[in-house]
């Protein structure tokens, strides 16, 4: 790590002196279609830091750039993407006018996510592109929801408004990893009661690849990558420019403001961001407002760096810190209201907690049993220039400290506190073109160390992890077939001593210690060292029947390493109301999935299906423990009990799309998804012992069908710019199909949303955006529904209710409002 921040430094105080020698040039231009100025497309230097959009009128500049032969983009979707090599000479200004054509949407969209920079068309892995106005059209609580809504296939296993874990294709957890500007995110990624490390309010645009990525990045993207990338400075040279962000939430008092600055000059970028949120409880018309899941969220993030002819080296830091209440579901068993615990567990019963005041429905104050997490982040991005080829090199340091307090005597002692540091690196260097072959040899991987600090409930231990993988990557074009594919080797070490569980007697409660100084001391983790190795690959193809006209097809083996509590657990977490309990010989998880993609994107529609099969050995799941008398195990009273199990999987599916935009009425857009998934549950033994209920797999989310009618109305020019308003149904199916031993799941009745909103851009006299606004309504007819990736549905404490009612529902009717000053 040191070797690193000293290279960083060297890098950035050297990078001034070699700006000195370089002659800088401008490059401004028009871009327009048919005549007419076409705001919003994007402009870039290719391979470069260089990019902007254009503004209403069309127009782009970029200053001092530095001298020599650059490729020049114009991309924006729903028109042809245009190339220009140009040539930047000293003294010389160069002023562009490109016009560009309709086209077949954004299949010449550049994704970042992989190996090395490609078109969407050219890759044969299922990817989606959300961008940041895309995000803005919805009402958002977190990053992960902001994303989903628009990528058929992906869900969110979610505890409350703030905390969505992404799914895709029926597979979450340490089997999606999550990136933030390609660092992969480690935030102790198990837990359901907490989110995503990311502000949403910072992500200018994210990728989400829809299938195993263990070519790439190794274990943990068995399911697929979510890369969220945080916005890039541009605008005006030497100037300061930035945004202003405000939002509001009826339904639980959200309320979102954000400020973002950013510098460029030079070739140097510097970019700021400072962003809160904080809610009340939810509310919905079956259980009024839901205790236990008011949040209170702060995100700082900062950039600088510079891009020269050598290449670029630029510095990313960021600070999340989020206090979110922990819900536990209990209630009076006659009136359904909500109650909290006063009394230790051993104390506690469940029937004679005090009834939750009104006021303390209704505060942003955060409840005594709450949680408190925070996420530290510096990492290095770095590209140079070598002749022909490049290297790009990441590392990066972050830190997870997460505190649950779950003591009502005692507020101020955490149950859960653990700290979890890790170092990050990656190393990818891309060789010379050798006859049309272009090849990427590749090292990633970190090292990782927890640490249980002053806390009272040890449910994984202490212990180091050392992860390291290499690959190659090659992709060639033939004619109208671009194939891609590679190989890896992957290993990773999890290590840690014995450790054992002894009374703290200055707190009065337990702590964990690896030499016992007390008789009554009990083991809690016995001495564990084991490596995992495992070898993945991908080999694809996308053959381009036409430039509208794709079919895709590949095959993929994924990785995974099992993580620390399918192995090391061994104590509850209270946030999750759960005791989980490992099973220290389990095998890697590999998977074979085979995909199968056609997309065509015609005059008045787009058209896409996508297929996949993916066949899992030695999957992991949780399943409730019980005893030989077939009597649930209940280790702490009040909590369920798990123990991780292993078998062989299957999931399939498809996903659809439909997008209408006839040209006849070109303000008119009609968007159309459906996603299919099925999980199998390959287990014989255990299919003959319970029938039916062990048939599915956990998390399979529903059908889920999505329409959205879109029209966009107003003059190109004037004080109101960009006008919109759309409707859109969200439709779920029933889920029958689930795993039902030990009442794991239950049926989920199906329902359907009604969501509607509009917004538009106010400009000054110079035509200049002034602010954007965006109104949205959701769940606009209050229907009472409990989504199945619900965990609160299951946070249950009787068998019987008054109302017939079990479990805590979803957000019911939410309006909200968002505004958007640029500057």
């Amino acid at each position: 790590m040191r070797v690193t921040l000293l290279l960083l430094i060297f890098l950035i105080a050297t990078a001034p002196v070699w700006a000195q020698s370089d002659s800088l040039v401008s490059v401004k231009g028009i871009i327009t279609t048919g005549g007419s100025p076409l705001p919003g497309a994007t402009v870039t230097l290719i391979n470069t830091q260089f990019g902007t959009a254009t503004d209403t009128t069309g127009a782009f500049q970029f200053v001092d750039v530095p001298t020599g032969t650059y490729q020049l983009s114009v991309s924006l979707i729903g028109y042809e993407s245009y190339r220009k090599t140009v040539k930047l000479t000293a003294g010389q200004v160069i002023n562009l006018s490109v016009d560009l054509r309709e086209s077949a949407r954004n299949l010449n969209e550049v994704v970042v996510t992989g190996a090395r920079a490609t078109e969407l068309r050219k890759s044969p892995v299922a990817i989606a592109v959300i961008t940041r106005k895309e995000m803005n059209l919805n009402a958002n609580t977190n990053a992960v929801d902001a994303v989903l809504k628009g990528v058929p296939g992906l869900s969110a296993v979610t505890t409350g408004p703030n905390v969505s874990k992404p799914f895709i294709r029926g597979l979450g957890y340490n089997r999606v990893l999550t990136l933030y500007n390609g660092v992969r995110q480690e935030g102790q990624q198990w837990g359901d009661e907490h989110g995503i490390e990311v502000d949403q309010y910072g992500i200018e645009r994210a990728e989400v690849v829809k299938g195993p990525a263990s070519l790439i990045y190794g274990s943990d993207a068995v399911a697929g990558v979510i890369n969220f990338i945080p916005y890039v400075p541009r605008g005006a040279e030497g100037k300061i420019n930035g945004d202003v962000v405000g939002e509001y939430h009826t339904n639980n008092g959200m309320i979102g403001t954000s400020l973002g600055l950013s510098h460029v000059k030079s070739g140097w970028k510097s970019a700021f961001r400072v962003s809160n949120k904080l809610a009340t409880a939810y509310t919905n018309p079956v259980d009024g407002r839901v205790y236990g899941t008011a949040y209170r969220e702060l995100n700082l993030s900062a950039m600088t760096g510079v891009e020269k002819r050598w290449g670029s080296s630029f510095l990313y830091a960021t600070l999340y810190d989020n206090l979110q209440e922990i819900p536990d579901g209990s209630r009076d068993s006659l009136t359904r209201r909500f109650t909290h615990q006063v009394l230790e567990s051993d104390e506690d019963d469940i029937k004679q907690r005090p009834i939750v005041p009104d006021a303390d429905l209704r505060t942003y104050r955060i409840n005594p049993l709450h949680q408190h997490i925070q996420h530290y982040r510096l990492f290095t991005r770095n590209r140079f220039i070598i002749g022909k080829s490049d290297l790009s090199v990441l590392a990066g340091f972050q830190q997870s400290v997460r505190r649950e307090y779950n003591h009502p005597t005692a507020t101020d002692q955490p149950g859960l506190y653990i700290r979890l540091n890790t170092l990050n690196y990656d190393l990818k260097y891309n060789l010379p073109i050798w006859k049309g072959v272009e090849p990427t040899l590749g090292v990633n991987g970190m090292y990782q160390t927890n640490k249980n600090l002053n806390g009272t409930d040890f449910p994984i231990p202490d212990y180091s992890l050392l992860d390291i993988g290499s690959f190659l990557f090659v992709k060639k074009t033939l004619g109208p077939v671009d194939i891609s594919g590679g190989i890896r080797y992957d290993t990773r070490l999890i290590d840690w001593v014995s450790q054992y569980v002894q009374p703290n007697l200055a707190t009065g409660f337990d702590q964990l210690v690896y030499a016992p100084a007390n008789p009554t001391a009990v083991p809690q983790f016995a001495a564990y060292r084991r490596p995992f190795t495992g070898v993945s690959g991908s080999l694809g193809a996308t053959y381009n029947i036409s430039e509208r006209l794709l079919v895709k097809a590949n095959l993929s083996r994924g990785y995974r390493a099992p993580n620390i509590t399918e192995i090391g657990s061994n104590g509850l977490d209270p946030g999750a109301r759960i005791v989980y309990l490992g099973n220290r010989n389990f095998q890697p998880e590999f998977s074979l999935q085979t995909d199968i993609g056609f997309i065509g994107y015609l005059n008045d529609m787009d058209v896409s299906v996508e297929l996949f099969n993916n066949v899992i050995d030695n999957y992991i799941y949780q399943a409730r423990l019980y005893d030989d008398a077939g009597q649930p195990v209940v280790i702490v009273p009040g909590n369920f009990t798990y123990q991780y199990q292993q078998s062989k999987a299957q999931l399939y599916g498809a996903e659809f799309s439909l997008n209408l935009h006839p040209r006849t009425s070109k303000w008119l857009t009609i968007n159309n998804s459906l996603a299919l998934i099925r999980g199998l549950n390959r287990n014989p033994r255990l299919i003959e012992q319970q029938g039916d209920a062990a048939r599915y797999l956990p998390f399979i989310p529903p059908l889920h069908g999505r329409s959205e009618v879109r029209a966009t109305f107003g003059p190109d020019k004037g004080r109101l710019t960009a006008l919109y308003a759309r409707a859109e149904l969200d439709y779920y199916g029933a889920q029958n199909r689930f795993y039902g031993v030990d009442n794991t799941e239950t049926a989920t009745p199906g329902y359907a949303l009604v969501n509607a909103g509009f917004g538009g851009t106010i400009n000054n006299r110079q035509n200049r955006p002034l602010l954007q606004l965006f109104f949205q309504v959701d769940n606009l007819f209050n229907v009472a529904y409990q989504s199945h990736l619900n965990r609160l549905k299951y946070f249950e404490y009787y068998t019987a209710s008054p109302t017939g009612r079990f479990g805590m529902y979803n957000m019911g009717r939410n309006a909200s409002v968002k505004v958007i000053v640029p500057f």
